[in-house]
């Protein structure tokens, strides 16, 4: 077996294949950014270097600078993770050539499925039932015009060279068929360095089933399991299962042949995903083949007892596979939640910023949490938002989705915005527990899945200022007498009490409290509404009772920034002091940037009428494309930032005058 590997990624898959390599006995080589010299992954690892700049195009995606890493480290193997080199051919070539062994799939199989286009042609071939669509090297306009009216609407634009959601759309329209394809393109040749386009007809109420395979050097091999991710935003997975519910036991066996039937056909070795569009009539059509250990391998993982890296590198070593297709059994339900860094109710906006308070679930066999951060790291503008991976387990779905709901309940995170709330709406909510899955399952519920707050605001006002006064109160405990009246929070005075007052701005608004500090707890006046408020703080967890109602909430206070946490909600608000001001990031008609990213496209020029919804400026953060669009009809009376810029969130990137009612009738 291997001795030393260097692992070419970062994150949560670094750190979850330093776990099982290290438990082998294998000593490991961590590669880092200038972002990530203090990261989980590096400090997980036997050894380190340093391979560039933050930008991935200047480290994680130099194959160069990692491979000769590689060689001064010592080091025998190297194991790609996901994204990043892990499908590049060329790199898998380059190991080949160095005499390193690339722990994933020969660079031929690599090549075979790395364009969907080539992929289908050879799973066609090989039997495996595919979409219709168009799937060719012409990749002229009338070509692809032509080959849409063909294929019939809805259709689904895809990146040959593509993964991960980047450079897809869907096309309901011929209408809007030439602005999808530019933008797809675009897209993917910034992400992938290849515009070309494949065209699938688009199912209306498909399900996302794949099926992990292995296959190892002696022609062997076998699937283990299915998943099922329907559960999606904007073509990216959110919430992943094993095993998929109501697949009969026949199509189960028949979509496993299938996958292992399109390993095979191209020769493949180790770990890889083949991912089918299952329809409502119980056919499935051939997707596309992942040719590397996918995130959401633990789900697999929980429900066969196997490993997945464990059998990567024992493959990749030259072993048999561990088990023949009759010894892979299954138990229970797996259901897998990907953490992000994002802001659900922004349509799933990437966010940045500093995870200054982390909590985790309690890990056991039920509850496992797959991460590459810990509190204080950076969510940076540079790599894939994602935080953690959260995985549960037990023997029935239901009991599997009980457990997620409350390992959901028991993470929290302020600092940046979050999807916590959004996956604890979704994993409770009664069509998911019923199983209507599909891949529109988001669109679908989406009122179910953003509901509003359960918190009420008056009592969440009350526990703020709970948490806000026991704080205070701990930290000038050892600072003074604690029985003294001058310790108190009512500002005592001889011969009269005085409630003081305590300010909350949630939102864009500002509530008012009066507290006056009793021998049993407080008295909290809100809106004229009294409260008789009982407060005890742990470190971050509050207990307390509110008009006679016990109440078990944690928190976290920042300076003045503070987040409340109670199954599953939280209640931002900042201890309001009129000296900030609060002044408004931008004035009104302008276009403010909603995130930390760069401007990739300026559709306008100062001077122009520009009619409300039109497309102004294309940002691109974390490989993913954002559309800022005009609020209103008007003229474009500055631009800010050039294509290229980087810019910071809240900056303003363009100026619109709106125009008034009377310029508009004018007009008309």
């Amino acid at each position: 077996m291997f001795t030393k590997i260097l692992i070419a990624n970062r994150g949560e898959i670094a750190c979850r294949i330093i776990e099982t390599a290290h438990a082998m006995g294998i000593r490991c080589v961590a590669v880092y950014s200038d972002a990530d010299a203090n990261a989980r992954h590096v400090a997980m690892a036997d050894e380190a270097f340093r391979i560039g700049p933050a930008a991935s195009s200047e480290s994680y995606l130099r194959g160069d600078i990692i491979i000769e890493v590689a060689l001064k480290s010592g080091a025998q193997a190297i194991h790609p993770g996901y994204g990043f080199l892990s499908e590049n051919t060329g790199f898998a070539e380059s190991c080949e050539t160095n005499n390193l062994v690339f722990i994933g799939p020969p660079s031929s199989a690599i090549a075979a499925m790395g364009s969907k286009s080539a992929a289908k042609e050879i799973m066609g071939k090989a039997g495996v039932p595919l979409v219709p669509g168009y799937h060719g090297a012409d990749q002229a306009l009338e070509t692809l015009r032509a080959e849409a009216e063909k294929c019939g609407f809805p259709l689904l634009l895809k990146a040959v060279a593509g993964g991960g959601g980047k450079g897809m759309r869907v096309v309901t329209h011929m209408g809007e068929f030439d602005e999808a394809l530019a933008a797809a393109q675009r897209e993917s040749k910034n992400a992938f360095g290849n515009p070309d386009m494949l065209i699938e007809r688009y199912l209306t109420q498909p399900r996302h089933v794949e099926i992990q395979v292995f296959c190892d050097q002696h022609g062997n091999g076998v699937y283990l399991a299915e998943r099922d991710c329907s559960v999606q935003r904007r073509h990216q997975k959110v919430l992943e299962e094993a095993p998929a519910p109501g697949l009969s036991d026949d199509t189960r066996k028949a979509m496993g042949e299938a996958a292992v039937t399109a390993a095979k056909a191209i020769h493949y070795v180790g770990a890889g995903t083949v991912e089918f569009l299952y329809d409502v009539d119980g056919s499935f059509f051939f997707m596309e083949m992942n040719t590397r250990l996918q995130v959401e391998h633990p789900v697999t993982e929980m429900v066969t007892g196997q490993d997945l890296v464990e059998w990567q590198l024992k493959v990749a070593w030259g072993d048999l596979l561990p088990l023949a297709q009759d010894e892979v059994k299954t138990r229970g339900h797996a259901l897998e939640a990907r953490i992000y860094a994002e802001d659900p109710d922004q349509d799933f906006l990437p966010a940045t910023g500093t995870l200054r308070y982390l909590t985790t679930p309690d890990e056991n066999a039920h509850v496992r949490v797959d991460t590459g951060v810990t509190e204080g790291d950076e969510i940076s503008i540079h790599y894939d938002p994602m935080i953690a991976k959260l995985i549960v387990w037990d023997e029935t779905r239901e009991q599997a989705i009980n457990r997620m709901v409350q390992a959901l309940e028991s993470y929290r995170i302020a600092g940046v915005k979050t999807n916590i709330r959004f996956l604890h709406a979704l994993a409770d909510a009664q069509p998911f527990r019923e199983a209507k899955l599909t891949t529109g399952f988001i669109d679908d519920h989406h009122d179910l899945l953003f509901p509003k707050s359960r918190l009420d605001t008056q009592k969440a006002l009350v526990l703020a200022a709970g948490f806000v006064l026991e704080q205070r109160k701990a930290g000038e405990v050892n600072a003074q007498d604690p029985w003294s009246p001058f310790g108190r929070q009512n500002s005592w005075r001889m011969n009269s009490e005085y409630a003081q007052p305590l300010q909350f701005k949630v939102g864009d608004d500002i509530h008012e409290l009066k507290v006056l500090e009793q021998d049993d707890g407080y008295q909290v006046t809100v809106n004229g509404n009294l409260y008789n408020l009982n407060a005890r703080l742990d470190d971050d967890h509050l207990q307390a009772v509110v008009n006679g109602h016990r109440l078990s909430v944690h928190g976290n206070l920042h300076k003045d920034q503070l987040v409340l946490f109670h199954q599953g909600q939280t209640f931002p608000c900042v201890v309001y002091r009129e000296t900030y001001g609060f002044e408004e990031m931008a004035s009104e008609g302008s276009l403010a940037a909603p995130m930390n990213g760069a401007v990739v496209a300026i559709q306008a020029k100062v001077g122009d009428k520009v009619v409300s919804g039109q497309t102004l400026v294309i940002m691109e953060a974390m490989k993913m494309e954002h559309a800022i669009k005009a609020p209103s009809d008007g003229v474009v009376t500055d631009i800010f930032y050039a294509e290229g810029d980087q810019v910071a969130e809240g900056a303003e990137l363009i100026a619109v005058q709106v125009e008034t009612e009377s310029e508009q009738q004018e007009a008309g």
